[in-house]
C-alpha cells in the first residue's frame, strides 16, 4: 500500500532495520526490548489473537487491491477428485467417476479467464482454495487462458503445497478458516460448487446462508453434478419440512458442464445482478 502524502514521522521499516544494529547488551538482548511489531513470540501470544485476525484479513485485501482485482468467480470443490488421466489411482469408484468434473472445472475456468482478460484481469478472476483436485483444475484453467488466478490456502495438519497453477503473487496462506471464507466471498460475482467433502459442504452452506439471509447479494450460484448433490442432500425434504422456504431452492442452479454454467451466468437475472454486467454478452 503506497502513501501518497509524505509523513514527517520516521517509518517503521527504517526502525526495524536500525534495531538490528543496536549495541549488544543484556538489555537489548531481552525479549522486552524487541519492537512489538517485529517480535514473533509476542505476536503469537493468545492475547494477540484479535491482532492476528485483523492482519489475516488485511494482508490479502491490500495485495488484491494493489493488483487491481475487483471481482472474482469462486470455485469450491473436492481436493480428492483426480485428473481424468489419473482416475485409475482414485481410492473409490465414485471418485474415479467424479474425475470428469476436473475437466469441467478446468474448461469453465479457462472460459471465465478469457473473459476476464477483456478487463485486463481485474474482473471475474478465478479464486480457489489453492489445493489439489477441483481447486487445481480451476487454477490450471486460468493458466491455460494466460490469465491470473487466486489461491486461498490454509495450514492443515496434513498440509499440502499450493498447486503449481496458482499465480504466485496471488497465493495466500491462512490460519483462520473464517477469515479465509470471508476472502472467498468478499469479491465474488459468481460461486461454483463442484462435488466435494466436508470442506466443500461447509463453504457452500455458509455462502448460501449469507445469500438467504440477505447478508450477501444474490449472485449466480451453480452446483455442478445434480445426481451427486441430490444424493447427499435432500433439498426437497428441507422445503417440505418448512426448515427452508421453497423459494430458497431458487438460490442455486444445477449444471453439468462448463458450457451450461456459462449459459446460466449469461442469463442470470437474480437480485443484485444486472444482466448487462455479465462479461462476454
Amino acid at each position: 500500500m503506497t502513501e501518497d502524502r509524505q509523513s514527517p514521522f520516521r517509518d517503521a521499516q527504517t526502525d526495524f532495520k536500525t534495531a538490528h544494529d543496536v549495541p549488544d547488551t543484556p538489555q537489548t538482548r531481552a525479549p522486552a526490548y524487541r519492537l512489538a511489531f517485529a517480535d514473533e513470540e509476542f505476536l503469537l501470544r493468545d492475547e494477540l489473537r484479535p491482532v492476528r485476525l485483523q492482519l489475516e484479513l488485511l494482508k490479502p485485501q491490500l495485495v488484491m487491491d494493489e493488483r487491481g482485482i475487483e471481482s472474482t468467480v469462486v470455485l469450491f470443490g473436492g481436493a480428492r477428485i483426480p485428473e481424468p488421466s489419473k482416475k485409475d489411482k482414485a481410492k473409490t469408484k465414485t471418485l474415479a467417476e467424479l474425475s470428469a468434473y476436473y475437466d469441467e472445472a478446468r474448461t469453465f475456468a479457462r472460459h471465465i479467464t478469457q473473459r476476464s482478460l477483456d478487463s485486463y484481469g481485474r474482473e471475474w478472476v478465478i479464486a480457489t482454495g489453492g489445493g489439489p483436485g477441483v481447486m487445481e483444475a480451476g487454477n490450471r484453467g486460468a493458466d491455460d487462458a494466460g490469465g491470473q488466478s487466486i489461491g486461498l490456502n490454509i495450514v492443515l495438519p496434513h498440509e499440502q503445497a499450493p498447486n503449481e497453477w496458482v499465480t504466485p503473487d496471488l497465493c495466500f496462506n491462512f490460519h483462520y478458516f473464517a477469515i479465509r471464507k470471508m476472502h472467498f466471498l468478499m469479491r465474488a460475482r459468481a460461486v461454483c460448487v463442484f462435488p466435494g467433502g466436508f470442506g466443500t459442504l461447509d463453504e457452500m452452506f455458509e455462502a448460501l446462508t449469507l445469500i438467504q439471509t440477505g447478508r450477501m447479494e444474490r449472485v449466480p450460484f451453480l452446483l455442478f453434478g445434480r445426481a451427486f448433490w441430490e444424493k447427499i442432500i435432500n433439498w426437497e425434504a428441507l422445503a417440505d419440512a418448512g426448515t427452508i422456504a421453497r423459494e430458497d431452492l431458487d438460490l442455486f442452479r444445477f449444471v453439468e458442464t462448463a458450457a451450461e454454467a456459462l449459459d446460466v451466468i449469461d442469463s442470470w437475472d437474480g437480485a443484485g445482478q444486472k444482466r448487462g454486467d455479465i462479461p462476454g454478452r
